[in-house]
């Protein structure tokens, strides 16, 4: 018998929840994606015009990855008024910031205009995004995980996830378009700003629909009961998971080095790599990556449903195993030239990394306790991007710069694989939890560990067993 806050809810209910996170979720990412595409494509030339073509990408990149580097700031900042306030309040505010920042990015004058100040604007507009989605992805996928029917949260829970490849498919497709009907001057001289603002009405559909769902049940649930202790210190979230989740966190975070490190070089590197090192234009590129995003969106919600059947860390682990094998054939095929080919190695790239993508939502969700939740998930993550995502782009391409040869790439795309199969081979199955009665094991208190169901609740989750 489920608990109240985790019986499967109405089906329209659900699929209205499920609709608010994944546009929200597509608009931030297509915001955050589209700035590393313009990065690789145009950022290098107007505002670092006077440095060689690769340094101008080189730091182009860096300032792609410096909104890498806000976003655990923007975790412990959204996860502690997220696990305070609720989910639904804090998802508005990041959409909001996040449209605004992709808007200004539209306006923003470059260096032909302003001199140097145009990179300064387009770092303090990055860091901007880089806070806004740092809070973002913790709350998306709570909502729906903690709204969701237990028995298929992996699947309702990676809808969420497929506002990545959706939010790419949208930035990579609207560029792609823009290339194909405007000559390379006139998408260097106004073309590239129409995608940033188009986000500023894309933000304004999500925000609609972010403010008609309700929020989180359990969530709710768990405040009532934190009212009924008022007599008792609360902890601080942050204080909270790092008593009682610090291991959790740790393993989140290796989970995501593989996870992160591929799905940048295999959508953000390859339209350097392919531009310049294997000679295919930047529309052959751009539409390989097109097409492959879709593919991606497609097979998440199955990785999902999948990690519903067999448990989170098999697929999970399938997904890096297979992205560390498939690396050395990514570039071969990429070497070959032809758009088939680029097609191919892009495509099963993206398949792969989906069994990394797809059970991640639920995996974290049910690894925490609620009133540390939306924090312990969060700083997992986005603590893992600082040193996975943000620097990925930037070190395949000085890789490339130093040896003119894939195989450090590829060697370091493996080095991540190593640790992410570390970390979640040492985690133990959730799949099965309660997220209502997720509480921290009283043996943790001195140090940390896996958050647990109580006897109770584990009796009653649906196919339930000992964890």
């Amino acid at each position: 018998m489920s608990s109240p806050a985790t019986a499967p809810p109405a089906p329209n209910n659900l699929k209205r929840i499920v609709a608010a996170s994944l546009i929200g979720t597509t608009i931030e990412w297509y915001d955050f994606f589209l700035y590393g595409s313009a990065a690789a494509l145009v950022f290098n030339k107007l505002f670092f015009p006077d440095s060689d073509p690769l340094v101008g990408t080189l730091l182009s990149f860096l300032t792609y990855a410096v909104g890498f580097a806000a976003r655990p700031l923007g975790a412990l900042v959204f996860g502690h008024y997220g696990d305070r306030l609720g989910r639904k309040k804090l998802l508005v505010l990041s959409l909001l910031m996040m449209g605004g920042a992709t808007f200004a990015i539209g306006l923003l004058p470059t260096h032909a205009t302003i001199g140097t100040a145009a990179p300064v604007l387009l770092t303090v507009l990055r860091l901007v995004q880089g806070f806004a989605l740092g809070g973002e992805w913790g709350g998306a996928v709570l909502l729906v995980s903690e709204h969701g029917d237990a028995r298929r949260r992996g699947f309702w829970a990676s809808w969420p996830q497929t506002g990545a490849p959706a939010g790419q498919l949208l930035a990579t497709g609207v560029l792609s378009l823009l290339t194909a009907v405007l000559s390379d001057a006139a998408f260097n001289s106004w073309g590239w700003r129409i995608p940033f603002l188009l986000s500023g009405v894309l933000v304004m559909v999500g925000l609609w629909i972010r403010l008609s769902v309700d929020e989180s049940p359990v969530f709710k649930q768990a405040l009532a009961q934190a009212e009924t202790r008022k007599a008792e210190a609360e902890p601080l979230p942050l204080v909270a998971v790092m008593r009682h989740h610090w291991r959790d966190v740790l393993i989140a975070m290796g989970a995501r080095m593989a996870e992160n490190i591929s799905y940048y070089v295999i959508t953000a590197f390859i339209l350097v790599y392919a531009t310049t090192a294997a000679d295919v234009s930047k529309q052959t590129a751009l539409n390989a990556v097109l097409i492959a995003s879709a593919v991606h969106f497609a097979v998440i919600p199955a990785w999902g449903a999948l990690s519903d059947r067999i448990g989170r860390r098999p697929v999970y682990l399938l997904g890096a195993a297979g992205v560390g094998l498939w690396m050395f054939p990514f570039f071969m095929l990429i070497d070959s030239g032809g758009f088939g080919s680029l097609l191919l190695a892009v495509t099963v790239g993206l398949v792969l990394h989906g069994a990394m993508y797809a059970p991640q939502a639920a995996f974290f969700s049910e690894m925490f306790a609620t009133r540390m939740r939306y924090s312990g998930a969060s700083i997992g993550a986005q603590f893992a991007s600082v040193a996975a995502g943000a620097p990925a782009p930037l070190i395949a391409t000085a890789l490339l710069s130093e040896y003119d040869s894939s195989t450090p790439i590829s060697l370091y795309v493996i080095a991540s694989v190593v640790l992410t199969l570390i970390a979640v081979g040492v985690a133990k199955e959730t799949r099965h939890r309660d997220l209502a009665e997720v509480v921290p094991s009283p043996r943790d208190g001195d140090g940390g560990g896996i958050g647990e169901e109580t006897e109770a609740a584990a009796s009653r989750a649906p196919g339930a067993r000992s964890l």
